[in-house]
């Protein structure tokens, strides 16, 4: 079996990880790059495979770094079968819809700039018709029920394992059988953290002779997620003192539910005024929504409340936003509020616009709840939280950021060190012949890499992009 590291390899985002077996082909993942916009638009647009020639793809979740570029699969020939979760199905059948128009309308708005400028024009990746044609081609496979892959002739049988990072997120163990030959491989997909709110904790796979594993959090380690709600609550109260708008760049599935979610208990203990909170994103409405059906993957407190007829997901003061002319009208709402929109990572939709609104007022606040990969506008509001006199560039305009920014890692659905040892400790090392650390920033693959062969675990490798290996 050969294994070829087409994305997130040594970088966060972008996953996709080329599997052959047989003289068969199937892909682990299929993430959009997310980053400077010339950069991405170019990394998107060219596979380091021919995707004619896949026979399956293996989606561990609907995270668009890791499902988002399914759509250009199709665009260049792919029709194979695409294995996932019931609920990253459904997930990925709105969200790829909505990553195909916000490529639209954001192109359209850079285009205009572009146009005055007299340079090249950017083209959406692809349009609604892909995400159309390439939904039909979803296969839904429930937890912990072993299943063929199409086209393998019984040699790559996968089960999904629940790794407890957004609704239906997987971990995927692969059975694999060449020649004479069986072993057991693994793909942590993105691993969560224990005791996050909603979902349940991840489960583990079993033993598995070869790993890849993301590395996201590998050298940090996050405040607990017991924690979430009082930081919240001190982060909002600084805030009101202050007397301006709160923006959250949230993603749509997982973070934004999480900060309703924590905000709802919140104003339940009278912990906080009932200032008016507003989810400014279609996505995370239909996003939402889709949670309301997929109980499976609730953890037991929340489960409870559902069955006494809580509704963890609205309150009093909590405004869901579709209308792009009720978005607009934001702008000119005085007074305290929250704000939280997606993307996650600043670099699209309605958030970006509400950022360039809004960044210029030392009485607002910029709330960051979850990673920001490199070069993203998110990545460039971090690096500016202590820093004096910084400018960051929004929609092709420079601002001055006068914002107040607060990072709470304590809501990042990303195991961190310590937790991913944790994780790592349960499987049996000494059949654990190699493991292949992708989807993190090289210094964190590096600290995990120490951090994994001090713990006794045999061969740690970080491979480039690119790179191929032979088992």
């Amino acid at each position: 079996m050969k294994i070829k590291f087409c994305g997130a390899a040594r970088t966060v985002t972008g996953s996709q990880h080329l599997l052959e077996l047989n003289g068969k082909k199937v892909l682990l993942d299929c993430g959009l790059y997310q980053g400077k916009r010339e950069k991405a638009y170019d990394i998107n647009r060219n596979f380091l495979f021919d995707p004619k020639e896949l026979d399956a793809v293996v989606l561990s979740h609907a995270h668009i770094d890791h499902s988002g570029n399914l759509p250009s699969l199709w665009k260049a020939g792919f029709r194979g079968d695409i294995y996932a979760t019931p609920a990253t199905r459904d997930l990925c059948a709105i969200m790829l819809q909505d990553s195909a128009h916000i490529q639209t309308r954001d192109i359209e708005f850079v285009n205009k700039r572009k146009k005055r400028n007299h340079e090249p024009l950017f083209k959406p990746l692809y349009g609604f018709e892909e995400v159309r044609n390439i939904m039909k081609l979803f296969k839904c496979m429930p937890y912990q029920k072993k299943f063929s892959v199409n086209g393998f002739g019984g040699n790559l049988q996968v089960t999904y394992y629940d790794a407890g990072h957004i609704l239906g997120s997987a971990q995927v163990a692969l059975d694999i059988k060449e020649g004479s030959k069986t072993f057991r491989f693994g793909f942590t997909g993105d691993i969560g953290r224990p005791h996050l709110p909603i979902l349940r904790d991840p489960d583990h796979m079993g033993d598995v002779n070869f790993m890849i594993s993301e590395s996201t959090y590998g050298g940090r380690v996050h405040d607990k997620a017991i924690d979430m709600d009082s930081q919240l609550q001190k982060v909002l109260e600084e805030s009101l003192a202050r007397g301006g708008k709160i923006i959250v760049p949230a993603f749509s599935v997982g973070r934004t539910q999480e900060i309703v979610f924590s905000l709802s208990k919140l104003f339940a203990k009278g912990a906080l005024p009932r200032i008016p909170i507003f989810v400014d994103s279609p996505l995370s409405t239909n996003v939402s929504d889709i949670f309301k059906l997929h109980h499976e993957c609730f953890d037991s407190e929340t489960s409870e409340l559902i069955t006494k007829g809580v509704d963890v997901f609205g309150f009093s003061n909590l405004t869901y936003i579709k209308d792009v002319e009720e978005s607009k009208q934001l702008n000119y709402l005085k007074g305290l509020c929250v704000i939280i929109s997606a993307s996650g990572m600043c670099e699209s939709g309605r958030i970006v616009h509400h950022l360039r609104n809004n960044i210029g007022s030392e009485k607002n606040t910029i709330l960051i709840v979850g990673f920001q990969a490199p070069e993203t506008l998110g990545r460039r509001l971090v690096e500016a939280k202590d820093t004096q006199g910084t400018f960051v560039r929004v929609l092709g305009e420079e601002h001055l950021v006068k914002a107040k920014i607060y990072v709470l890692n304590s809501f990042s659905a990303h195991a961190d060190k310590e937790e991913l040892i944790e994780y790592f400790g349960k499987f049996d090392k000494s059949k654990m012949e190699q493991v292949y650390l992708v989807h993190g920033d090289y210094d964190q693959q590096q600290a995990l890499q120490s951090a994994l062969t001090v713990h006794g675990y045999k061969d740690v490798s970080i491979p480039e992009k690119g790179s191929e290996v032979g088992i």
